[in-house]
């Protein structure tokens, strides 16, 4: 009996996954160069996005890059990579330099903006920019427009009151949101177990009228799916949509932090068997897509990227202290 072709029955090419799997490898390079920047001591922070990469390009490439607006949480960088930012931006950005266009070197690194690709600043009060994702698709569909908002957040932040109050916002009035949970297991150090009395988080999605569905995150896939129904009922007014996506965060919470304390090696080793990076090769290689010498090439080029990127944003100057209030006040 044959195989399922997995990719195929979702309507996308050898191509497009191959192009996915290149996307979910950028994001691991950019991260783990900025890790060793960091502990070099030439960038001051980071919050990584190692572990989730899968939950993250999957879902990007679920939606529609000319129209739909993102407002991702502070790991996303496997999903602004996907709308349009590149690796120099990010590189800027850990490096606080003036042409960091989230900011212009004023931010902490993971705050992403980007008006040119519709990727909605976010703040560093947690879940914040889940009303944000309910009032722009508010706007759209008062306007008429053909858009959905696609918003992300850790299950800890799934807690605060700002993701219930939009939530049940979008219920009400049958708002093209997907919000989506990137369940890493670990509110900085809590585990799961400690944060939620229900079992998964997208339990919560009846009590506003929305469906809620549980993903593999670690399947790039499964998320697609999820998210693509998800944006198609938004865009035929059926109203919001929770996607959680369970994966693991195979780094400390930040650079500035130590997880050997609540977690064990062990855990942290089995996660690491089922990294997305490692299984979703294993898929395309499988399909006869990806091959050992097409991965060395694609790792070569990104490499290539990432270099550029590091010596681009390292040399690049940082703002005038002139500048400090600038776009703090009206001018």
């Amino acid at each position: 009996m044959a195989k399922k072709n997995r990719h195929k029955d979702l309507g996308l090419s050898d191509e497009k996954v191959l192009e996915m799997y290149e996307m979910m490898l950028l994001s691991r390079r950019i991260d783990e160069r900025m890790w060793l920047l960091n502990r070099a001591g030439k960038i001051p922070f980071v919050i990584s996005c190692q572990g989730q990469e899968a939950a993250q390009i999957g879902a990007a490439y679920a939606l529609d890059k000319e129209k739909d607006y993102v407002l991702p949480y502070y790991r996303d960088m496997g999903v602004v990579l996907t709308f349009g930012m590149s690796a120099r931006d990010l590189m800027l950005s850990a490096f606080a330099k003036a042409e960091d266009p989230n900011s212009g070197g004023r931010q902490m690194p993971g705050h992403f903006g980007q008006k040119k690709n519709r990727i909605v600043t976010g703040s560093s009060p947690v879940t914040t920019q889940v009303p944000h994702a309910v009032g722009i698709a508010l706007a759209g569909k008062m306007e008429g427009k053909d858009l959905v908002t696609f918003v992300t957040f850790g299950e800890g932040s799934s807690n605060q009151g700002d993701f219930h109050e939009g939530a049940n916002f979008a219920g009400v009035h049958k708002l093209p949101v997907i919000f989506m949970c990137e369940n890493n297991k670990y509110a900085i150090s809590i585990p799961i177990e400690k944060q939620l009395a229900c079992e998964k988080v997208s339990d919560r999605a009846i009590g506003y009228g929305m469906p809620g569905v549980t993903v593999d995150g670690n399947d790039p896939l499964e998320v697609y799916k999820a998210v693509k129904e998800a944006a198609d009922r938004g865009r035929r007014g059926e109203g919001p949509s929770l996607v959680e996506t369970v994966s693991y965060r195979l780094t400390p919470h930040s650079s500035d932090d130590d997880d050997r304390p609540y977690r064990s090696r062990e855990e942290v080793e089995e996660a690491k068997s089922k990294d997305s990076i490692i299984t979703f090769a294993a898929y395309l290689k499988e399909y006869g897509i990806l091959n050992d010498e097409k991965e060395k090439e694609m790792n070569d080029r990104i490499m290539a990227i990432v270099n550029d990127a590091t010596d681009y944003a390292e040399n690049a100057p940082y703002a005038d202290p002139e500048h400090a209030l600038k776009y703090v006040y009206a001018e």
